[in-house]
């Protein structure tokens, strides 16, 4: 007779991968350039959808997909600030429960590698630091982003960790993660097809910070793309949109939405060797972290446990167009806590997009643009910030081979409170009714397993706010406004790029799904953004820019 272990079904473990500032068309199977075939092979394997959203900023987004709950009722609304009463605490709240803290209290093992985000308080452990909020282990940053040479706040449990040489924190991450599962997998039995064979499963988050600025890429990588993107934004975003068409992710009916009115024709640019230097880099950042996704699934593979590991992959937002001014950083009167002041080698760091400047090294922290931000969401308009599709809308892949997944797109909507429902229906697991020491909130998500299994999901509405950007899709009904703007209206089914707007011609809907979003807002905790706004005394200082693209040839 087998061990009674080896006759129980086996509870799946269960990866939540998580880019950063990657828009929907940067990986290679989303119609890229990009070099990424690990993330490719689990898309061709498992499910990939279509309309998939996230909440248009990187720490709303990490809220709610670990909570189950819309930002806003965690207690992140916009960042990890604390704006007072009259706005967002700007650290995750008791009111809600991870869920590391829910898989963690049913037997798993659970371990985070990557960027928290979550808590303003990154220097002193505090009860919103991970190892507080489920993780038995900890490997990352606490703040928003970083050098990936010098990353700020590194931290290793609730103390800081050391850099060493060659240390590049994407590579790192994938090499930590890949570690976690192999030690996981030694402490456990092998069964007859060598299959790991214990029951206590494991629940790994691996947010990465790549490819949210600074442009840092070794430069063998970056030579990768060398010419790839000379032929400039125009022909790279045609070129995108036709092969997400062939993939099968959008259709053929939705225009390409226009270059962005800030955005000169590619022809037109003064810089373009700076320029297309800039994507270079970006398409290493976004290629190394394939790669540490490729290290992961390697471990799975040689521990045995490939199968029955529920894989899933997305992006925390759109593609970031935020710009810097050119400055010594210490020079800065007050210089950010995310940027180094010198490199490990004593050199000073240029902080913003000088062209004649070219990034990718320590002594360097830019970004990519609104230009390139532009080409990374085709076929969509919009980035980072805003809630119209080039904003919300994400890659998400799905891999699970023993999980019944039917493999193909999947064009389903749903967004980010859906994943806590289902890795509770993959695992088994209960929503707690209660928790110690908090009134939780129940959750707000709809599972996605029927839908990956060929049972499509019951239509119901999706909301979104952020920064008073605000949006309801109902159906194939989408109302979508920018802050201190009238609501537009767009068919999604026949416009999802968004550039009919069909408010004009709708008021009665229009009413009737404003009126709807406003009952989820006041239901949900969102605060009015001029609320926010006169709490703080205006808007935190943005580190928008004019474009350097602004310049024509002369």
């Amino acid at each position: 007779m087998p061990p009674a272990s080896q006759t129980r079904a086996r509870r799946p473990n269960v990866v939540l991968i998580m880019a950063d500032d990657m828009g929907f068309s940067d990986l290679g199977c989303y119609g890229s350039e990009i070099r990424t075939p690990h993330l490719d092979r689990l898309a061709a394997d498992g499910v990939a959808m279509s309309q998939f959203y996230n909440t248009a900023r990187c720490s709303p987004a990490r809220a709610s997909l670990l909570t189950g709950l819309h930002p806003h009722q965690t207690g992140i609304g916009v960042l990890t600030h604390d704006d007072g009463p009259q706005g967002y605490p700007g650290t995750i709240n008791q009111r809600c429960v991870t869920i590391a803290e829910i898989l963690r209290a049913q037997g798993y093992r659970t371990a985070m590698r990557g960027k928290w985000h979550l808590t303003g308080k990154v220097h002193e452990p505090h009860d919103a630091w991970p190892t507080r909020r489920g993780f038995d282990d900890f490997y990352g940053i606490l703040a928003g982003a970083g050098s990936y040479y010098q990353p700020v706040t590194l931290t290793r449990g609730e103390e800081p960790a050391e850099i060493g040489e060659d240390f590049y924190f994407t590579s790192v991450l994938g090499d930590e993660a890949a570690s976690f599962i192999t030690q996981h997998a030694a402490h456990g039995d092998r069964g007859a097809a060598g299959a790991v064979d214990h029951d206590d499963p494991f629940f790994l988050y691996l947010p990465f910070t790549a490819p949210h600025w600074p442009l840092h890429a070794p430069e063998e990588i970056v030579e990768h793309y060398r010419g790839a993107f000379d032929d400039g934004w125009d022909v790279l975003r045609e070129r995108r949109r036709q092969r997400l068409i062939d993939a099968g992710i959008i259709t053929d009916a939705w225009p390409l939405s226009e270059r962005d009115e800030e955005v000169v024709a590619w022809d037109e640019v003064a810089d373009q060797e700076w320029q297309t230097r800039r994507m270079e880099v970006y398409a290493a950042q976004v290629e190394l972290l394939d790669a540490a996704v490729g290290r992961v699934v390697d471990a799975l593979t040689e521990t045995g446990q490939l199968d029955n590991t529920l894989i899933m992959f997305l992006s925390d937002n759109g593609g970031c167009a935020e710009e810097f001014a050119p400055g010594w950083v210490d020079e800065l009167p007050h210089p950010p806590l995310h940027t180094p002041l010198r490199t490990a080698d004593g050199e000073r760091v240029r902080r913003g997009n000088d062209p004649s400047v070219e990034p990718g090294g320590p002594a360097t922290f830019a970004s990519y643009g609104k230009p390139w931000a532009n080409l990374s969401n085709t076929p969509f308009r919009e980035y980072k910030h805003w809630v119209h599709e080039g904003g919300i809308a994400t890659p998400f892949i799905a891999h699970w081979p023993a999980g019944g997944l039917r493999s193909g797109i999947d064009h389903d909507p749903h967004q980010l409170p859906d994943v806590l429902a289902t890795v509770l229906e993959a695992t088994g697991v209960d929503y707690p009714a209660e928790y110690p020491g908090r009134d939780l909130l129940p959750p707000e998500g709809t599972s996605m397993l029927g839908s990956w299994r060929g049972t499509p999901t019951p239509q119901r509405p999706l909301f979104f706010e952020h920064e008073g950007n605000a949006a309801v899709r109902a159906g194939r009904w989408k109302l979508v406004r920018k802050h201190g703007l009238d609501w537009e209206l767009y068919d999604l089914d026949r416009d999802r790029t968004e550039l009919d707007d069909l408010a004009g011609r709708h008021p009665d809907r229009v009413a009737v799904m404003a009126r709807c979003w406003q009952d989820w807002a006041d239901r949900c905790q969102v605060k009015p953004r001029d609320q926010v706004l006169a709490a703080t005394g205006g808007d935190r200082p943005l580190l928008v820019v004019k474009d350097f693209v602004s310049s024509r040839r002369r």
